[in-house]
């Protein structure tokens, strides 16, 4: 009985478990994946990446490879920035694609994408665009935050203190009338020199070691503080460094992608699973 394909990598130490599915055959439930994101009962990751042709999904999209993105407890996002430079990087090294500019589909629609020649990949983020305002509380202490969309919902808090003395093992309380389907929560200190430090509790997940559309939703909210809606800033999270341009109509995200294990999964313990 042959396994099944997976390769492991990080974008910054957002980490995911890839699943080559050309075809889309794979029948990926919730519980499949809880399994395969989980530390001790499967490899361990923050999502799960299914790499799959748009038409074997039927997905109206200008590039023939879809992003099918899955959170660590199963539930389905619509985009996740280092999860597409990961993505990108095993496609290019794969021979998947062989040219280095090219188009992805995602649920939160198409997004070019180029790889570099020291293996970093810059996204074409689409818009980051300012919502609103609410309030999470980490704690039992509230925080005021932007509301920012980058294709998934994030709250941007910007913390007088250092963000590393927050507490965030347990999930945030924010306003659900707000973000009725969850919401990524983002907490900055300013640097200044157009730099971020960034700390992040992902919807789905918990905290992570970074978060790409998060760092796009900082850095917007950031510049939208500060009266303007265009800039570039560096964003240090505890995985590693990115740097994002915010413009009108559109964002970029630049950062490292690394594939670091492939192999197979025991097709007994995948089937054990349920359908």
């Amino acid at each position: 009985m042959g396994g099944i394909e997976f390769l492991k990598g990080h974008g910054t130490q957002n980490d995911f478990v890839l699943l080559p599915d050309p075809d889309g055959c794979l029948e990926l439930t919730e519980a499949r994946v809880a399994a395969l994101c989980d530390r001790r009962r499967g490899l361990g990751a923050d999502g799960v990446l299914r790499i799959v042709r748009s038409a074997a999904l039927g997905v109206e999209s200008g590039g023939e490879w879809f992003m099918d993105y899955r959170n660590a407890d199963g539930s389905i996002a619509e985009m996740c920035g280092n999860g597409v430079r990961v993505f990108v990087r095993h496609l290019v090294d794969s021979g998947l694609v062989p040219e280095r500019d090219f188009v992805i589909g995602t649920r939160a629609g198409d997004r070019p994408v180029r790889m570099h020649a020291d293996g970093s990949v810059t996204v074409q983020m689409g818009p980051a665009t300012i919502t609103g305002t609410s309030v999470t509380v980490v704690a039992g202490q509230p925080f005021s935050g932007v509301a920012v969309n980058v294709g998934n919902p994030h709250l941007v808090s910007v913390v007088g203190d250092d963000v590393d003395v927050l507490d965030l093992r347990d999930q945030p309380d924010f306003d659900s009338d707000v973000f009725p389907e969850g919401v990524n929560l983002e907490f900055i200190n300013l640097l200044g020199d157009n730099a971020l430090k960034m700390r992040v509790h992902e919807r789905g997940v918990g905290e992570t070691r970074s978060c790409g559309t998060g760092t796009v939703a900082a850095v917007a909210a950031a510049l939208h503080l500060a009266g303007t809606d265009t800039g570039e800033a560096t964003v240090d999270i505890p995985g590693g460094r990115v740097v994002v341009e915010v413009r009108r109509g559109g964002s970029t995200l630049t950062g490292p992608a690394e594939i670091v294990a492939r192999g197979e999964l025991d097709e007994t313990w995948w089937a054990g699973l349920g359908a």
